[in-house]
């Protein structure tokens, strides 16, 4: 009498996806069709030892052209586990749109023996020829979805270019009905106030203290910043106007701002583009030596700025202030400014004492001597030393650089400057006295002035 063949049971996962949430609040919607039929083909190859897993995986509402979905990941990570040996899906493309994460897919079910079936279309992924058949409906697939991104582009595009509110953030000032823009009375005339308040004052400040002393918020419920006002009094909406990629075109809409308030007000910010674009350039430069670093009293990180003085030539002074002082102009619990010159030379004077102290000169060296015997004493005295004694000939990234590796916070306090230095800062400090850097470099040259003397 001969033995029954065994058959090895084979896990599977049944994979369900759907890109829109359109019918899915139905008894019976497009996932739970995918998912009874996934399930009824699983039955149907009993003989061949499949056997469901308990698992759900629904991605509802989710692309096909990217692996960012929540059950996909949980069904790649199941698959890593081991618990699952055959995928199964309603049709190709519910895996996948995308032939580049589809081969990412292809990868990872390789590596741990896993192939998928798809209920309406006669391919198995462990076979060459499925494989092939594979590619050629996924490259379809992902064609379909680019040529569809393409009309919705195209479609978009001219829809703004005549005028029509196609959806994203409602500007203050407007609210949405029927997919168009209706003008909100009380939001409106604050957005008026802004133009009429800047062009008189030619300040933002002073707008931002003003709306703060009346409680004066912004559509979310928070207090007008610097920011805010600089973005409405850009925002040529409220000219009637509807932007799209840079191009302006009439709109639909009403318009809260006329014309001669727009130019009243733009010709102020126009008077101070190049001032404005100089600080700018200042605020971003490497030579801000404590960007990140320096903290007002009040626990506020302090930015680097500058302002240029035209009466004087078009001098430029750099200064610090804190980042409420610079979003909300100052008040009475901000810091204010501080010269750039006078915290800066303070805090290098600290940085070049402490490169010269006995206590960071013993701690660099432990620390060399912890991770290499390829350097001696001798070199890192030497080479902190000469490094404290030509530190105003570094470039000024350079010192940035060091002053970024050795401190971890500048807090001013209301009578004093205290420097918190990093803990691992002089031990990273190591990698300067490797050959070919700037410490070796230094320790060697000592070294041979005082053989020849």
């Amino acid at each position: 009498m001969n033995a029954p063949n065994l058959v090895t049971p084979k896990r599977c996962a049944v994979y369900c996806r759907v890109s829109s949430d359109e019918g899915l609040s139905q008894a019976f919607n497009s996932i739970d069709a995918q998912k009874e039929a996934g399930q009824a083909f699983i039955v149907s190859q009993r003989a061949e030892g499949w056997i469901p897993v308990v698992d759900d995986y629904d991605d509802p509402a989710y692309s096909g052209g990217t692996m960012e979905r929540p059950a996909l990941k949980r069904l790649l990570a199941d698959i890593e586990a081991g618990r699952v040996n055959i995928i199964v899906v309603y049709k190709i493309d519910r895996l996948s749109r995308s032939l580049s994460d589809f081969a990412k897919m292809v990868d990872i079910f390789d590596r741990f023996g896993v192939s998928f079936s798809a209920v309406t279309q006669q391919i198995n992924s462990a076979t060459s020829m499925g494989r092939l058949m594979l590619n050629v409906l996924l490259s379809f697939a992902q064609f379909e979805r680019e040529v569809t991104g393409e009309r919705i582009r195209d479609k978009f595009a001219a829809s703004k270019a005549k005028g029509i509110w196609m959806g994203g953030v409602v500007p203050m000032g407007y609210r949405v009905q029927d997919r168009k823009l209706l003008v909100v009375p009380q939001e409106a005339e604050v957005i008026r106030r802004v133009f009429r308040d800047y062009a008189r004052s030619q300040c933002t400040t002073d707008l931002v203290r003003d709306f703060m002393a009346e409680g004066i918020t912004t559509k979310r419920g928070i207090p007008f910043g610097k920011q805010a006002i600089y973005k409405i009094l850009h925002n040529r909406m409220y000219r009637g106007e509807m932007i799209h990629k840079g191009k302006s075109f009439p709109g639909e809409h009403a318009a809260i701002v006329d014309r001669g308030l727009w130019d009243a007000a733009h010709a102020v910010l126009s008077k101070d583009t190049q001032e404005r674009k100089v600080a700018t350039m200042t605020r971003n430069s490497p030579v801000a030596l404590l960007r990140g670093l320096l903290y007002a009293p009040n626990g506020k990180k302090m930015i680097p700025s500058a302002v240029v003085k035209k009466a004087q030539g078009g001098k430029r002074y750099r200064y610090y202030l804190d980042s409420k002082n610079a979003r909300f102009g100052k008040g009475p619990d901000t810091f204010g400014t501080l010269g750039a010159d006078q915290i800066e030379g303070l805090v290098l004077e600290h940085v070049v004492s402490a490169l010269q102290w006995p206590a960071s000169v013993q701690a660099v060296w432990d620390a060399v001597r912890a991770q290499t015997s390829d350097i001696d004493e001798p070199h890192v005295v030497l080479a902190m030393n000469n490094l404290g004694a030509i530190w105003q000939t570094l470039f000024p990234a350079e010192q940035v650089r060091i002053v970024n590796l050795l401190i971890e916070r500048v807090q001013l306090t209301q009578d004093s400057v205290e420097i918190q230095w990093r803990q691992t800062g002089w031990a990273a400090l190591v990698g300067e006295f490797k050959v070919g850097t700037i410490g070796a470099e230094l320790a060697e040259l000592e070294l041979a002035e005082r053989e020849l003397a």
